[in-house]
């Protein structure tokens, strides 16, 4: 059966968008460089949070949006690998995080008894967690139930896909560089840590949009992810031992047990940065279109849900975003 929509992509973006349009009665194929298992989105701590993507105020409606299905998919965590959990941001009160920070369930000001030592403000609230493995493959699931397919195939060139189908979703993150071609989106390295967990139940941020070093601990049921990282336009996959070692300090200053956590493993994710997100559509001969969901930065996870549903709804309308 031919395809209504393809989708290029099977990282987050990707099979978010692939699941709406899929559960709206599209027919529904994604085509993919390398299985949803080796993406960026994959090695990615997991935690719902607006961080490194522009623009902000449409990225907080975006944000709002996918906080609302995650919240639903955190009934039940052992499959959709969503939880609720409690944490702390450090180093930012509420009036200094965006305006969607006031439309977020039980955000507050953290106390000073609630603050690491060296932090004198900071938040506290019940976000999603994501284990982006089980997560990964509960979004392929979803798509397979409501009839979608994944073929993991080399895209050369975007003609390739819209020979084949009269709409296109363009979720190719950082590969929208060469592909498209869009020379504006760059490498965000991020570089992290994974540790057994000393007992740690609740996580923990220190990272702005500046800094190249931010302090995270994520607990997940495979262990705790330290960070990790920001470097701009650099594309080293290779973790870094002497970052590594860093990175854990930055975080056993907050954590002083993890000092002596056996480390399990070391990951490298680039994120795919714009100067803001591009979400659009644009016709195609022969009456086609083609719709880009790409340059999510450091919020991919946070903003997936959101972004999908308004790129389902250029495939539906073809009026530019």
């Amino acid at each position: 059966m031919a395809s209504d929509v393809i989708v290029i992509g099977a990282g987050v973006i990707g099979l978010t968008s692939a699941v709406v349009l899929a559960e709206r009665g599209r027919r529904v194929e994604v085509w993919t460089r390398s299985p949803s298992s080796e993406t960026t989105s994959a090695v990615a701590g997991g935690l719902w949070w607006p961080y490194r993507i522009e623009p902000r105020d449409r990225a907080g409606d975006w944000a709002l949006a996918s906080l609302a299905v995650m919240t639903g998919l955190a009934g039940r965590p052992e499959r959709t690998g969503v939880r609720l959990a409690e944490g702390t941001h450090a180093g930012q009160a509420p009036g200094e995080l965006g305006a969607w920070a006031a439309r977020v369930p039980g955000l507050r000001a953290a106390g000073a008894g609630e603050l690491p030592r060296g932090y004198d403000r900071g938040v506290r609230v019940r976000l999603p967690l994501l284990d982006m493995t089980t997560h990964l493959d509960y979004l392929t699931r979803r798509l397979r139930a409501a009839g979608g397919t994944v073929a993991v195939r080399p895209v050369d060139s975007l003609a390739q896909a819209t020979r084949s189908a009269p709409v296109v979703v363009n979720c190719t993150g950082l590969g929208a560089r060469d592909l498209v071609p869009d020379p504006s989106v760059h490498p965000v390295r991020g570089q992290l840590v994974v540790v057994e967990n000393p007992g740690i139940d609740e996580w923990f941020t220190a990272a702005d949009d500046a800094g190249a070093d931010t302090v995270y601990v994520f607990p997940q049921p495979y262990g705790a992810v330290l960070g990790g990282t920001a470097q701009e336009h650099a594309w080293d996959r290779d973790p870094s031992p002497r970052t590594a070692r860093a990175i854990i300090s930055r975080c056993s200053r907050v954590f002083p047990r993890l000092a002596r956590a056996r480390v399990l493993g070391h990951r490298v994710g680039l994120r795919p940065a714009r100067p803001r997100v591009r979400l659009e559509a644009e016709p195609l001969p022969g009456g086609g279109r083609l719709v880009h969901n790409y340059g999510h930065g450091g919020a991919g996870i946070t903003v997936s849900w959101g972004c999908a549903l308004a790129a389902a709804d250029l495939v539906e309308t073809a009026t530019p975003s």
